[in-house]
């Protein structure tokens, strides 16, 4: 039997009371935040579980092959099996649900394509993640949750194009660009390399990689992560990593969210654990095992 939501409704409801009250502060009772966030009060998709979601295929560096093959249905070259807890969000995710109070043999994991993971309705998983980024519409059909990785932008070019000795922002201006259309890479092209040429559209990163493979165009902007996983599978032949962009700051700062059920009670639980994860380290600890040592791009200047 699903678990209910009215033990930490109820909690949620009373908490709101307290807020809005004047005056004296009440007298403490047994019942706190925290309670909402304990094991026995979540309202999961499935009951003794939790189900998180992520899209499949499943790349490196965010989820690692298992030695001696994938589990079902983690299958395929390069990809990653969630179910390792090895890889930056295989090891995020895991981390999360401990949080939670989950053991590993506790968490179920299940494929669902990327465009579905925010769109409107109820989802089949209790939290999802695959680099999705915070973005307002996205917001307005799903809840995502605070950052766990906040991401700049890269330049992925072919070694023998002249764009690849680029070392100033201002360098890259008299090239050809392209980049998958919707994205916050494709936003970054216009608004700050402001190039001469027009920027090719692509319905996919793989239609952005053939048409660079090509030679259609100078480089890629994509996300700095999903920068390494094109050179290191070998997607962009004989390619090579341009630089990347310093790190935006404040709200234009571009993060990776979880993203659960629009209104779901457990996204302030998922949030308190990652507050929790960023204070103790733990957060950061993650995130240099598995993407610091693959962030040696040099930093475009002005």
């Amino acid at each position: 039997m699903r678990t209910s939501l009215r033990p930490a409704a109820l909690v949620l409801a009373a908490l709101l009371v307290a807020a809005c009250s004047t005056g004296a502060s009440p007298t403490p009772t047994p019942t706190s935040a925290a309670d909402a966030c304990a094991k026995d009060n979540l309202a999961l998709v499935a009951p003794g579980k939790i189900t998180i979601g992520t899209d499949n295929p499943a790349y490196q560096p965010y989820f690692m092959p298992r030695e001696g093959g994938n589990t079902s249905p983690w299958e395929g070259d390069y990809v990653g099996d969630p179910t390792t807890g090895e890889g930056f969000e295989s090891a995020v995710a895991y981390e999360v649900a401990k949080r939670l109070g989950f053991a590993p043999a506790e968490v179920a994991w299940i494929p669902v394509k990327f465009d579905n993971s925010y769109a409107p309705g109820p989802k089949p998983f209790d939290f999802y993640l695959a680099q999705v980024s915070y973005k307002p519409e996205r917001a307005a059909t799903a809840d995502l949750s605070d950052g766990y990785y906040f991401v700049n932008q890269a330049v992925v070019a072919l070694k023998d194009n002249p764009v690849a000795s680029a070392k100033t922002i201002s360098d890259l201006q008299k090239y050809k660009f392209g980049a998958m259309q919707g994205t916050t890479s494709y936003d970054l092209i216009g608004s700050t390399i402001k190039p001469e040429q027009a920027t090719s559209v692509y319905d996919s990163n793989d239609a952005a990689i053939a048409a660079l493979n090509a030679k259609q165009i100078d480089g890629i902007v994509v996300d700095l992560p999903a920068a390494f996983i094109m050179i290191a599978t070998e997607q962009v032949e004989n390619g090579v990593i341009v630089g990347q962009f310093p790190i935006p700051t404040g709200a234009d700062a571009e993060h990776y969210s979880l993203v659960l059920t629009k209104g779901s009670p457990l996204t302030a639980c998922v949030n308190q654990a990652l507050a929790a994860m960023k204070s103790d380290g733990s957060l950061e600890t993650i995130t240099k095992e598995w993407l610091a040592d693959k962030t040696n791009a040099p930093v475009f200047t002005p």
